[in-house]
C-alpha cells in the first residue's frame, strides 16, 4: 500500500521546496494528482487491475521511470524526471533522495488547461492550422520511432486479435444497456471479419514498418498546443500490449475523438495531413477498422463505471449515456461502410 500519510502530506503547501501559492489533488483509478503551482506531482497508486501492477514500491519506481522515458518521446520539455519521497526520523514526509524513500513521484511541468485541444475545440478556438501542427508533429515523432522485431511481435493478427476480441469478451454484458443486442452483434461480426478478410494488409503493414511502440491513449485531453510547442503527455507506460502496436491504431484514435465531439471535419484534415507528412499511404485502408477499435475501447472503459457501486446516480446516468454514445459512434462507422 501507498505510505499512509502520502496524501495528506503532500496535499500541504509546505511539502513543496517552491512552496506553491496552493496544491490542489485529483484522483484516477491508478494515481493521485497534486498540481503544486507550476509544477504537477503524479504518485502511482498500490494497486493491481491485471492489465497493471504497482502493489510494490519497486514496480512504482520502475513504471514512474518508464513514464518519464516514453513520454518525453512527444513533450520532451514537460517531463522533469522522478523524484523520491522518504520518511525522516520524526515520520515526517519531504521531497527527496536517500536511505529512507517510501514512495516516488513524477514530476511535470504544468500544463495550461485552456490550451489543451478539447478545451481549445469547446471554446470555439481549435482552428485548421493548430490540427495541422499536431498532425505534422506526431508524423515527426512516430517518424523518428524504430520498428524492430520485437515491435513487429505485436503486429501480428494473433495479437490485434487478441485486442480487438477482448473488447467484445469486456462489454458483452452491456448489451441490453447501453448498447443493443442487434448492435452488438454487428459490431463483433463486422470486426471479426474485417480481420479474416484483410490478414494480408495486416502483414503488409508490418513489414511497411508501421508497428512501433506508440502512444496508446492518443485522444483530445493529451494533446496541449502551447505558442510554438506542441505537447503530448500521459502515454501507456504499465502495459506494452496497450502501447505497442500499428501507428494507424493511435491516429485513428485521434480521429474517433474528434467524431466523437462532432468535429470530424477536423480529423479529416488531422488524418490527412499525418498521412501526407508520414507517406504513410495504406493507413487508410485501416483506418475505420482502428477507428470502430478506438470506439469500442472508449465504451468498454466507460462502461466499467456503471460497475462502480459509489457512483451516484447523477454520474451514473452520465456514464451510461456517454458510453451509449461511443457504442452508437462505433455502429455508424459500421453502418456508414456498408
Amino acid at each position: 500500500m501507498n505510505h499512509p500519510s502520502l496524501v495528506e502530506s503532500m496535499s500541504k503547501i509546505d511539502f513543496y521546496p517552491h512552496k506553491p501559492d496552493t496544491v490542489q489533488l485529483f484522483q484516477t483509478h491508478i494515481s493521485f494528482i497534486f498540481i503544486a503551482g507550476d509544477l504537477v506531482y503524479k504518485v502511482k497508486k498500490a494497486v493491481d487491475f491485471g492489465f497493471l501492477d504497482f502493489t510494490s514500491l519497486e514496480k512504482r519506481k520502475y513504471y514512474c521511470d518508464q513514464e518519464v522515458l516514453l513520454n518525453r518521446r512527444f513533450a520532451p520539455d514537460v517531463y522533469n524526471g522522478v523524484i523520491g519521497i522518504i520518511e525522516d526520523n520524526e515520520g515526517n514526509l519531504q521531497l527527496g533522495d536517500g536511505d529512507t524513500v517510501v514512495e516516488y513521484a513524477v514530476e511535470m511541468k504544468r500544463i495550461p488547461e485552456e490550451k489543451m485541444l478539447y478545451r481549445l475545440m469547446e471554446a470555439g478556438r481549435l482552428t485548421e492550422d493548430d490540427v495541422r501542427r499536431v498532425g505534422k508533429h506526431l508524423a515527426r515523432v512516430y517518424g523518428n520511432i524504430p520498428t524492430d522485431e520485437r515491435s513487429k511481435a505485436f503486429g501480428t493478427l494473433d495479437v490485434i486479435s487478441t485486442n480487438v476480441i477482448e473488447n467484445f469478451e469486456q462489454t458483452r454484458k452491456y448489451t441490453g444497456g447501453p448498447v443493443s443486442q442487434e448492435s452488438f452483434n454487428a459490431l463483433e461480426l463486422w470486426s471479426r471479419s474485417f480481420l479474416d478478410r484483410h490478414s494480408a494488409l495486416f502483414d503488409k503493414r508490418t513489414g511497411q514498418g508501421c508497428i512501433k511502440d506508440c502512444h496508446g491513449d492518443l485522444h483530445l485531453q493529451h494533446i496541449c498546443i502551447e505558442d510554438d510547442a506542441i505537447s503530448v503527455f500521459d502515454c501507456i507506460e504499465f502495459n506494452e500490449r496497450f502501447r505497442f502496436g500499428d501507428v494507424a491504431s493511435d491516429v485513428a484514435f485521434l480521429s474517433m475523438d474528434f467524431d466523437f465531439n462532432g468535429r470530424s471535419e477536423l480529423g479529416d484534415i488531422f488524418v490527412n495531413t499525418y498521412i501526407d507528412e508520414s507517406d504513410d499511404a495504406t493507413l487508410r485502408d485501416v483506418l475505420l477498422f482502428y477507428k470502430v477499435y478506438r470506439a469500442m475501447v472508449r465504451a468498454k472503459v466507460t462502461s466499467f463505471m456503471l460497475d462502480d457501486d459509489g457512483l451516484d446516480d447523477v454520474s451514473r446516468r452520465g456514464a451510461f449515456q456517454k458510453a451509449k454514445q461511443y457504442y452508437d459512434l462505433a455502429c455508424k462507422y459500421v453502418t456508414d461502410e456498408d
